[in-house]
């Protein structure tokens, strides 16, 4: 399942109420200067190696194993 279908599904569980809560939220953030500042960025068209693209492979498989950290825990540990 995609995640606009399971958005798709989520919403159509809303009532009138919710459904206006999640417009309003989700409006103030597609019309933040964040949105904003994203939107204008340019695409990144620097390449990776194999060797990179294998290392964020792996990186997401560890995570997907429940092999992260928080960001609290990798800050202690830098400055530990």
């Amino acid at each position: 399942m995609t995640a606009k279908e399971r958005l798709r599904e989520l919403v159509d569980g809303l009532d009138d109420g919710q459904a206006e809560a999640v417009l309003a939220l989700v409006a103030k953030r597609l019309d933040s200067p964040r949105a904003r500042a994203l939107a204008a960025a340019p695409l990144d068209d620097e390449l990776t190696t194999p060797e990179e693209d294998e290392g964020a492979r792996e990186a997401w498989r560890g995570y997907e194993r429940g092999e992260a950290i928080t960001a609290e825990q990798a800050k202690a540990e830098l400055l530990g």
